[in-house]
């Protein structure tokens, strides 16, 4: 073979994946934005999927019992409607809401902040580095946000379901925990709950990146259609639900009314496998599968389309 020949794949890219030509280096999304369109995606979200996230915390907390209180998501639901109405559903949406925000607008934050320091000469970010970047921003959101939030909200859901409920809303409740168990009391399972956010964060930024770098070719500019970014996190949501959910299960445990059964982390887990079995690392899978892919795809979709509305108004290069 001659030196001047050249080899020409006969296997070419979809024309409708493909891209015209090289269109530069990639634009970079300024933190500030990233923040206040995190913000406001993770709000939206929360209000859609929350119904979803109190069936799989129920169904988590309720320990193997001589019989179980619940037999299923569907009884769950049903009992929860008889008892409190519909309204039932949203009992403790009022801390989940306040911590959404914050929580989505710290993580986009970090991960832009982060990412924008580690893509390469043309801008664009590999796998790789979006798996650090997402396991960053899922660490930051942990200790700043979701800890002292699910916290309190695993102690509302809870609440419920005893005989005498304590807490009258988000502010009391939040008092009397400070009140009877300190600062601390806002902060239980905290390992579990960065290895948990960030082993999320870092599956679903890898899954996300991996897909729109094979999306969108070499052309790092190219807009993906809404649509497609909400399958991408769907996708991305799934992968993360299957590769965490025991972390979640763990941190529940340990966020509940009945922490105190357990020593630290460590305890939690061995206790449920001698008392339990494998197979309760896995309960509230299937609740959990349906929020977190509707809940990923919501978020990055409102993400991205705030942030093309922001680059509009508020020019930042």
């Amino acid at each position: 073979m001659s030196g001047g020949t050249k080899f020409v794949s006969p296997f070419h890219r979809p024309h409708c994946l493909s891209a015209a030509a090289p269109a530069g280096k990639a634009k970079l999304t300024h933190p500030g934005k990233a923040i206040l369109a995190g913000g406001i995606a993770g709000g939206i979200e929360i209000c859609i999927t929350f119904p979803t996230e109190y069936v799989k915390t129920q169904l988590q907390l309720d320990e193997k019992a001589n019989p179980p209180r619940y037999k299923g998501i569907v009884d769950c639901v049903k009992q929860t409607v008889q008892s409190h109405g519909v309204k039932g559903l949203y009992r403790g949406l009022s801390s989940l809401l306040y911590g959404s925000i914050p929580k989505a607008a710290v993580r986009f934050g970090v991960f832009e902040f982060l990412s924008n320091k580690m893509r390469d000469e043309a801008g664009k970010l590999d796998s790789t580095r979006g798996l650090i970047c997402g396991l960053g921003a899922g660490v930051a959101e942990a200790v700043v946000v979701v800890c002292p939030m699910e916290t309190i909200k695993v102690k509302f859901i809870h609440d419920q379901t005893s005989a005498n409920p304590k807490y009258r809303g988000f502010f009391h409740g939040v008092r009397e925990i400070v009140r009877t168990q300190g600062l601390k009391g806002t902060y239980q399972g905290l390992t579990a709950t960065v290895l948990k956010q960030g082993s999320n964060q870092a599956i679903r930024f890898f899954v996300m990146t991996s897909l729109r770098n094979w999306y969108k070719g070499d052309n790092p500019n190219k807009s993906i259609n809404p649509l497609v970014t909400g399958v991408f996190g769907a996708v991305a949501g799934a992968a993360s639900v299957f590769g965490n959910t025991p972390l979640d299960v763990i941190k529940t445990r340990m966020q509940g009314l009945e922490a105190h059964k357990y020593k630290n982390t460590v305890d939690c887990a061995i206790k449920i496998m001698r008392h339990e079995g494998p197979a309760a690392f896995y309960k509230g899978t299937i609740p959990r599968l349906g929020r977190v892919c509707l809940d990923v795809a919501i978020v990055f979709v409102i993400y991205e389309e705030v942030v093309k509305v922001l680059n509009m108004v508020w020019k930042t290069d």
